[in-house]
């Protein structure tokens, strides 16, 4: 008896860790993004990502990243626990011999992140990741994704 209550102490003190590690960053105000520079994309929200490989968008969103989502994600992508590595987003994707299915895959990943950039994420009630739609443009948007690309992780 006497271990579960230790067990039970140290899940508790490992739960407020937790919480504090999450909510360590506080509150937090989406930094704008600059797109100037890259085409405009209109009011159609599209289901892959148009800059793919664009070196404008790059640049652009590898500083929308760093203002906006390493303090979760990471600095230069590479999680530091709190969230999930979005370096591995589409890593499954990578091995595809067939290149129609490659494709496939990536355009898939594309709409998984648009969603998850758009609506945040939520479980439970709790917010893991805030919503980014009306605060980021579909530019942004599609940009963070070229960053991430270009940061993907193979292994």
């Amino acid at each position: 008896m006497k271990h579960l209550r230790t067990f039970a102490t140290v899940l508790i003190a490992a739960s407020a860790l937790t919480t504090a590690l999450a909510t360590a960053h506080g509150n937090i105000i989406p930094q704008t993004v600059d797109t100037a520079g890259l085409t405009p994309l209109g009011e159609k929200w599209r289901d892959e990502n148009p800059y793919r490989g664009n070196k404008v968008a790059l640049k652009l969103g590898a500083s929308a990243y760093n203002q906006n989502c390493a303090r979760c994600h990471g600095l230069d992508a590479i999680t530091g626990g709190i969230a999930p590595d979005l370096r591995m987003l589409d890593r499954d994707c990578t091995s595809i011999k067939n290149e129609t299915k490659k494709q496939a895959c990536y355009k898939e990943t594309d709409a998984y992140y648009l969603t998850s950039i758009r609506r945040g994420k939520v479980r439970n009630g709790a917010v893991y990741m805030p919503p980014f739609e009306g605060v980021f443009s579909q530019e942004a948007m599609w940009a963070v994704k070229t960053y991430l690309e270009a940061r993907r992780e193979t292994n």
